[in-house]
């Protein structure tokens, strides 16, 4: 297994939690770590018809069976044994007593809102940051890492971008939706992903992309709600405190793993992303998944936000920290330009709050202090796991 950075959290969280909930993507690599994470521990899944007809007509027994805990994998196929699980570790009061994995956002959090509030530890499992894969591991082509992403398999296994894509997306995107939703026309479900990655990096205008797809903007939005729940898509919203300017109130869509996006728009080669219209956008969406990354990682909710006035002054990330707002550029140039600081300086000026040296991060290799701001090459960032703990 590769090491994965949410390894400490979770060993913290496990001391004052009876029960840990891991969350994320479907391939990202949840059963994996909790399996290596927590041996000892019996694993089930919820998948296996038998367990999980067990789990629903008799749970009480189900659950008697593990004295020492359990790792009950997807776990949102069964969502009432939540009833059962949170009487069990009352009467227990046992840390790190059970470990749920799920890759149905939605479905797992309603049932541990309502019956295992105050005793779950969260964390939620994206798949691999730069960090995780690593020098050895992390592509020395910047086109490279655009195009593969970072999902584990493609990491720890003899398997193309090509190859793999196409069968995820198949495979699970197509029965998620199937479980979640009621999509009647699989293709124009399948065309509306697309137009998605089409704006990765781009304010969510709702109306416009259900125009494109010939869909209402209300189901749009139901739609974009289950990429969301699935952990295909996040939206970023605009940051507006302590600012006396009107600014842009509409969030943001990124996708969280560039590879995948990369093959929805059509991209099957390192060499077209070096000429491609949306390798800035794939620049930007790599960057900002690695900030969530690391802020999942570490246990913390992915509160980012960029910024944006009505006349387009715009700051891609801000960032709230003890020490001020720290503001970060993406550039997917490879070498710096002098007008690239601009728009920090712009928004430096309006903050009525404390702020850090604004960072850069671009395309490029080098990095250095350059025009009151940090400039850090894009290895470099992939690699700096301690860049956001302030």
């Amino acid at each position: 297994m590769i090491p994965r950075q949410a390894v400490p959290t979770l060993q913290r969280l496990a001391q004052g939690f009876p029960v840990l909930a891991i969350t994320g993507p479907r391939q990202s690599g949840k059963t994996t770590l909790a399996r290596a994470l927590f041996s000892a521990k019996p694993y089930i899944s919820l998948e296996n018809p038998e367990e999980r007809e067990f789990a629903q007509t008799d749970p009480r027994r189900f659950l008697a069976r593990f004295t020492e805990g359990a790792i009950l994998d997807e776990v949102q196929r069964c969502p009432a044994l939540l009833s059962w699980l949170q009487q069990l570790v009352d009467e227990r009061q046992r840390m790190g007593d059970f470990i749920l994995t799920g890759s149905a956002q939605f479905d797992l959090m309603a049932g541990i809102t309502q019956s295992l509030a105050g005793r779950v530890g969260r964390v939620e499992l994206l798949p691999l940051s730069g960090t995780e894969l690593g020098d050895e591991r992390l592509p020395e082509a910047l086109d490279t890492l655009l195009l593969t992403g970072g999902y584990p398999a493609l990491y720890d296994r003899t398997l193309a971008p090509n190859d793999w894509f196409p069968n995820y997306v198949a495979t699970y995107l197509e029965r998620d939706v199937r479980q979640l939703l009621a999509v009647h026309d699989l293709s124009q479900f399948h065309r509306f992903v697309r137009m998605c990655a089409a704006r990765s990096g781009q304010l969510l205008n709702l109306a416009a992309l259900g125009a494109d797809c010939g869909i209402s903007a209300v189901t749009a939005g139901k739609w974009l709600s289950v990429m969301e729940t699935s952990y295909l898509v996040m939206r970023l919203p605009p940051y507006h405190r302590n600012f006396g300017k009107r600014l842009v109130k509409t969030p943001k869509l990124y996708f969280l793993d560039v590879g995948l996006m990369a093959w929805l728009l059509g991209i099957r080669d390192a060499a077209t992303i070096e000429t491609h219209a949306a390798r800035g956008a794939l620049f930007e969406t790599w960057v900002v998944s690695e900030l969530i990354k690391q802020r999942f990682n570490a246990g913390q909710s992915g509160e980012l936000f960029f910024w944006r006035d009505n006349v387009g002054h715009e700051v891609d990330v801000v960032l709230e920290t003890p020490q001020g707002l720290q503001a970060i550029e993406i550039k997917s140039g490879s070498t710096f330009t002098s007008d690239w600081p601009q728009a920090v300086r712009k928004w430096t000026g309006f903050a009525d709050t404390p702020t850090l040296a604004p960072l850069i991060i671009y395309g490029g290799a080098d990095r250095y202090a350059r025009q009151g701001c940090e400039v850090m090459g894009w290895r470099a960032f992939a690699l700096n796991e301690s860049l956001l703990k302030q």
